[in-house]
This record gives C-alpha cells, structure tokens and sequence, in this order.
C-alpha cells in the first residue's frame, strides 16, 4: 500500500479517539456512566399484609351512654389482626338540642391520640340516632352547623389520622334517609340545600386534601346541581376544590340489583364508575345475595374502586366469601397494591456524577391512595446507618392508577463524599403528614418478596457500590 493510504488512515484513527475524548463525561457535570445500566427483575408477593388508608376496618360506636375510650393497645391489636384502619362513628343522642360538652370532645381528642400513638387512621362519621325507634333522629340545621364548628379543631389538628370523612349527622345512622329535619325524600333543588349546607360546613373545617364520603349518588348529583356528565377527569382531580374532595359510601353494597336504593338507575352507576377513580370508595356490605357471589363482587370492586369495607358486617357475606374462596383476594386487592416490575441502576455509579433509577411498578389493587403521599429514593451507607441520603420524586402516588403499569425515572447527582463506600437502595412511600412521615406503620409496603424493611418502612430495591 502506499505512504498517502497509512498517512490518511492515520488522521482517520487521530479523529476518531478525538470525537471520542470531546463526548466522554465530565466528572464536574454529573454525565451518565458510559457502561450501562443493570436490570433486576423483582419477584412479585402473594402474602396478604398491612397497609395504611386502605382494607377492612374494625368499626367502632361512642355515645355519653357508654364508656367507650379507643387506646393505643387497641389499635395495635387492629394492627396485629391485619387492619390499619377503624371506622369511629360518634352517636350525639344527648347533643340533639344542645352544643357538644367538653367531656364528650375531649373522648374525641383522646381517641384520635390513641390512633396517632397506635400507628392506625380512621374513616369518621357522626349522627344522632342508631335506630329508627330512637327519636328525633337528627337535629336541626343551625345545630348541627353549630357541632360541626365546634368539631373543627379535632378535625384540623388530627387529619393526619383521618382517613375519610363520612357525610353524617343527617338521618339514622348519619346514612340521610331516616330524617326530621332535612327532607326524606328531596325532589326540588330547595330540598337539597340543608344537606348541602352540612357538606360545605364539613369540607370547610377539614384541610383541603381530605376528602368527605356521601352515602349515593345522587347526593352528591343533586346538592351541587351538576350532571351525570360532570364527572371528575384526570383534568380535576386533586386539585382541593369541592367536587374533587367528595367521594363515595356504600353501605348497602351487593344487597340487591340497586344496593336497596343506593342507584336510582344505571347513569348513576356509571357516574360512580367515573367519580371512584379519583374519590375514595367504602362501605359495608348489608345482606346476602346473588349480587354478592364472588365472582360479582370481585368485578364490582375493580368498576367501583373500593378502597375499605366492614371487618364484621354483613356476616353472611364474608362468610360466604370466606368459604367460596375469595376473601383472600379481596382482602390483598382492597384499595391500592403495588407491585414493582423491574428496576434499572447505573452500572458503575461514581461520585460526581450522576446515578440513574429506572423503576417499573404495577398497580394490582382495586383502587388507588386517594390522600397526598410522597415517593422517595432512599440511600442508606452499609457500614453507617446514619449516613442517608432522600431523594423526594416528582409522581404522584394518587395517578397509580389500578390496573396499569406506571413508570419512575430518577436523576441523582451523587455527593463527593459518597465515593468508595456502599450504599443500599430504598424505596420510600411516607405519609406526606410531618407528623407521620417518620413513622414505618403509616409507610406503604411493596408486595414484592424479600424487600419490606418493617423497623423503618423502607423497600429494599437494590445495592450499589459508588466508586
């Protein structure tokens, strides 16, 4: 060959290690390790487990006819028997003419501390009557707008753990049917202008990121004037107005072809189908049916998004669940499950620069949290359990929606002093509350094998070694 052909291939060869020089990382901008990522595939759990703000619920009655107290060894005891949840339902029989006395709110203040000290939250309701022979069944108007004030602190200080609120006061069991002052049976928009009057007074005294319960549909259609069409889009959710902020009670489901007059039709199906994605969704069930075989149960759920149901009621139902086969399903898909899929990490991270997560994670619940939830990467050194580093994520646990795969990409520019030591890697779902962020019980746990670290409430994802 000749001199001209080895001169021009080697000003080729000078060219190209230059390109590759000039698109090599710079230590001092944080560019990604050139050698790759490594892909862990996680195994999936079948182990049905705790989690915060979803599940059965052990239901609870406080009235000035009774001594009940809720202490923090019960609520472990919920804790142990599966449940993070307890439906608190306050009987006001002596309140009906009156104001609330200071010793009955300070049962209430108790009761929640118990909760906060106990690692449970619970769904709230109040009413004035447990039975339909218990008269009056509710009080009026301005009364109740006069309870509900004096409510408000307790509601305030103690959201953090208040899952939902129930609508109450109206009616028999706060359930707005059985009632002296607020129209049984409203069919003119004035009609519904009372019970409007409770909604607005209860979503005023809550922060603005919980949510209040009414017991059907058309509640919700007819005290705000709106449309089978005006369901909450992906558009309007969480975003704290007042159709946002109103969900779903079902305490009648898969009694009958309507929840004995929970539907009035099939619209209002549907509007609950739409409505359920973005609300919370509970209840219990009342009777034994055909619409409450397995099978239509299951289905139901996944259309309505349930979120928590009664542990002891109806006991037909749940036996019949229990012996059919399916109650362990139910009991693992209640409101969200998270499963994650696949992770991807930087192959060889070093400090100064930047490590990359790739994360995969399937939603295989019925529904998903409705409450604020932060998601955070958690670094956490092998040989220093005090040196830890929390990378908060910009996702919204709330969009996980059921039924889909829902993906996490996370930059982190790794700190200088990190380097030649190992670090594991966590997954960290807290309550957004800074009273509760620190506390494990109220952590969402994966359902993955081998990953739930209870002593902290972290997912161990991974372990990486930053050179």
């Amino acid at each position: 060959m000749s001199k001209r052909f080895y001169f021009i291939f080697a000003l080729f060869c000078i060219f190209l290690i230059s390109v590759s020089s000039c698109s090599s990382s710079d230590p001092d901008n944080g560019g990604t390790d050139e050698e790759g990522m490594v892909k862990v595939v996680y195994k999936e759990s079948d182990e049905a487990f705790i989690n915060p703000e979803r599940g059965f619920y052990n239901y609870n009655s406080f009235s000035t006819q009774d001594n009940n107290i809720l202490t923090a060894a019960q609520v472990k005891t919920n804790r142990s028997a599966g449940r993070s949840l307890m439906l608190n339902l306050y009987y006001l029989y002596d309140f009906r003419d009156k104001p609330i006395s200071a010793e009955f709110l300070h049962r209430i203040e108790t009761n929640m501390k118990a909760l906060r000290e106990g690692g449970g939250k619970c769904v709230l309701r109040f009413a004035y009557s447990d039975n339909e022979e218990n008269k009056p069944w509710d009080a009026p108007l301005d009364l109740v707008l006069q309870h509900i004030e004096q409510l408000k602190p307790y509601l305030t200080n103690y959201a953090d753990v208040i899952y939902t609120v129930e609508a109450g006061f109206v009616g028999v069991w706060g359930e707005w049917y059985y009632t002296d002052n607020f129209v049984m049976n409203p069919q003119a928009p004035q009609d519904y202008i009372p019970r409007k009057n409770v909604l607005d007074a209860l979503l005023n005294s809550l922060p603005k990121e919980r949510m209040v319960c009414v017991r059907t549909p058309s509640f919700k259609l007819n005290c705000f004037n709106i449309n089978y069409s005006d369901t909450i889009t992906m558009a309007k959710a969480y975003n704290e107005s007042i159709l946002s902020r109103l969900g779903s009670h079902n305490d009648c489901f898969l009694a009958s072809s309507n929840d004995v007059g929970t539907f009035n039709n099939s619209q209002e199906r549907t509007f609950w189908e739409s409505e359920t994605k973005y609300t919370v969704m509970g209840g219990e069930t009342c009777g034994l049916s055909s619409y409450s075989a397995c099978e239509n149960a299951i289905l139901q759920m996944e259309k309505y998004h349930w979120s928590y149901l009664n542990s002891d009621y109806h006991p037909g139902v749940l036996s019949d669940w229990k012996m059919k086969g399916c109650l362990d399903e139910i009991t693992k898909r209640m409101g969200y499950r998270f499963v994650l899929t696949q992770g991807e990490f930087s192959k060889n991270p070093q400090a100064g620069k930047t490590l990359n997560v790739k994360l995969k994670i399937k939603n295989t619940g019925f529904a998903s949290p409705v409450n604020p939830r932060a998601v955070e990467l958690v670094l956490v050194s092998k040989t220093d359990a005090n040196e830890v580093y929390k990378i908060k994520m910009d996702t919204d646990p709330r969009k996980w929606f059921a039924g889909k795969e829902h993906s996490l990409d996370i930059t982190y520019a790794l700190p200088t002093q990190m380097k030649g030591k190992e670090y594991i890697i966590y997954l960290n779902l807290p309550d957004s509350s800074s009273t509760l962020s620190e506390r494990p019980e109220y952590s969402i746990r994966l359902a993955n094998q081998e990953m739930w670290e209870a002593s902290t409430g972290y997912n161990k994802i991974h372990t990486v070694f930053i050179k």
